[in-house]
């Protein structure tokens, strides 16, 4: 979520961070309604504009992660109301990873050394379009909505999000090999239905009071905007303490980076799509009638 800048794929929620002031960040949600304009897509991978009725395309270098490794288990709680935002998020079509093929197989490496050990990944977010970055940039300047910050942000105020470094207007995730996600131990138990409207409990409560995630104890929830999240945070010990380094040490055999002020967050090293922020929406249609990227 945190926003500073740092080296190449140590970028978080949104990625580059600007830090605006308040008049800047008002500035930046009107902005938003740009159609992905900070985004510059690839042209590569552009198809007809909307008038046309047709979507952006992804590259053929992204994948399903489904398609490389079925035993990964999906939560991609952005195409549902269970986020921080309280909405189904721009772009989220379908509940799926897409990613490029290099992170992908990396995935797949490190999953199978995980299930060698009583574990299993679990994937919260994958390739994120740029269209969702701008979702959450609207909703960030709305101070007015609020209905999620008991659970995702109770100690943040809403109007220091940007000031903070929880959102900017672009994410790491847009570009394709970057993905968030958890332990769990196998066999993996059910993660409890979430009922809007239900009351909420912080992300940082005790695990047995937060929302009934299957994953391992991370010491928090997941997208939680507390420094509580930090991946090495002296506070956080224990099991907790343990899963998270059993996480970042597996990954990072793997080939991935973690972001410091993430425990969930990696990007595979190196990327594919440096410098594109792509926009074609979570769907499986992205994934057909594609070109070569010639980047």
């Amino acid at each position: 979520m945190s926003q500073l800048l740092c080296p190449r794929g140590l970028v978080s929620r949104s990625g580059v961070r600007a830090r605006p002031t308040a008049a800047a960040a008002a500035l930046l949600v009107l902005a938003a309604g740009t159609p992905a304009a900070s985004a510059a897509p690839s042209a590569a991978t552009t198809t007809a504009g909307p008038d046309r009725g047709r979507e952006p395309r992804a590259p053929r270098e992204f994948v399903d992660l489904r398609s490389v490794d079925r035993t990964v288990l999906h939560d991609i709680r952005y195409a549902t109301r269970h986020n921080f935002v309280g909405d189904r998020i721009d772009g989220y079509r379908k509940p799926l990873c897409l990613l490029t093929g290099p992170a992908a197989r990396a995935l797949k490496k490190a999953q199978r050394a995980f299930r060698a050990r009583g574990y299993s990944l679990k994937v919260y977010d994958c390739y994120r379009p740029q269209r969702a970055v701008d979702h959450f940039v609207r909703w960030a300047g709305d101070p007015g909505d609020q209905r999620m910050k008991r659970e995702f942000y109770p100690e943040v105020d809403k109007s220091r999000l940007f000031e903070d470094g929880y959102i900017a207007e672009r994410s790491g995730h847009s570009r394709g090999s970057t993905v968030d996600l958890t332990l769990v131990r196998l066999p993996a138990g059910k993660t409890g239905p979430y009922r809007p409207g239900e009351p909420l409990v912080p992300c940082t409560a005790p695990r047995e009071e937060r929302f009934p995630d299957n994953s391992v104890d991370m010491g928090t929830g997941y997208d939680c905007f507390d420094t509580l999240s930090h991946t090495l945070d002296e506070r956080v010990q224990g099991d907790q303490r343990r899963n998270r380094l059993l996480l970042k040490k597996g990954l990072e055999q793997a080939g991935f980076v973690n972001y410091p002020k993430e425990w969930w967050h990696y990007t595979y090293q190196p990327e594919p799509f440096p410098d594109s922020y792509f926009d074609f929406p979570v769907d499986r249609r992205s994934l057909s009638g594609r070109v070569r990227s010639e980047e």
